[in-house]
């Protein structure tokens, strides 16, 4: 399944947040969404997952425009991880995860029900809290579990707004290694990221937005350069090569006593 968007642009409340975006993501990679805060990342997310319909241009999945879908038949074909893990009811954590199965409810893929649950739960490190009230969890393994709820789903596309927020190290290469998995296995990924450096780590194509715009899309090593960064992000950086990887340094800003705000260190 190829998810693609044609010149979209999108407004949130009136405001226009997303100008002329146009990107095509196809099975078997994994597409970071990068940018500084404010930038459009996760409302481009959302408008890729069908949540939000742009107010101009076309969003489409398989060749099909999003808001065509039907609801049950789109939640088969894409999972969406929102930034935020909210519940209203003390459900356990393998409730939780077990939602990602509703979409197949009375169809033969439901008699996998148990097995593909806690496959997703033991991919994600969270078997052991299975019996644990989901509000009770903390932030790390709130994220976990929804991940897991995201795994269980199986769809052909994965939609992840910042994955790695509230994760510690460890736990960060797990899921984003799981991402990897996903997107060696044939479906199509694509992950809000904040991190620059993890991005390039694990990501086969860079997007990065600015003011709405998508500003360079490519392979990290051509996306995440010095000249690049610093004009998106407003602040000068290094992109240094560290045993293979792309690591990025921003430049420390010096304080004085005259000046507070003084000036960059290069």
């Amino acid at each position: 399944m190829t998810l693609a968007l044609t010149d979209v642009s999108a407004d949130l409340g009136g405001h226009p947040i997303l100008h002329g975006v146009s990107l095509e993501v196809v099975p078997g990679e994994l597409v970071a969404l990068v940018g500084p805060n404010g930038a459009g990342k996760t409302t481009l997310l959302s408008v890729m997952s069908g949540d939000i319909t742009p107010t101009s241009g076309q969003a489409t999945l398989d060749g099909v425009e999003l808001h065509r879908w039907k609801v049950a038949a789109l939640a088969r074909q894409r999972a969406v991880l929102p930034q935020e893990q909210r519940l209203a009811f003390g459900f356990r954590a393998v409730d939780v995860v077990r939602m990602g199965r509703a979409p197949w409810a009375r169809l033969p893929e439901e008699d996998l029900d148990d097995l593909v649950v806690a496959e997703a739960m033991q991919r994600t490190d969270v078997l052991g809290l299975a019996d644990r009230s989901f509000p009770t969890l903390s932030g790390g393994e709130k994220a976990r579990t929804s991940f897991a709820r995201v795994l269980a789903q199986q769809t052909s596309v994965v939609l992840l707004d910042e994955p790695t927020a509230a994760l510690d190290i460890r736990h960060q290469e797990q899921v984003l290694s799981e991402a990897r998995r996903l997107a060696a296995d044939g479906h199509a990924v694509v992950a809000v990221l904040h991190d620059l450096t993890v991005a390039a780590a694990h990501a086969d194509r860079i997007c990065m937005l600015a003011d709405g715009r998508l500003r360079a899309d490519g392979p990290p090593r051509e996306v995440m350069t010095p000249d690049v960064l610093g004009e998106v992000y407003g602040h000068p950086v290094d992109v240094v090569d560290h045993h293979g990887r792309l690591v990025v340094l921003p430049h420390l800003i010096a304080l004085t006593e005259e000046d507070p705000c003084a000036s960059v260190l290069s």
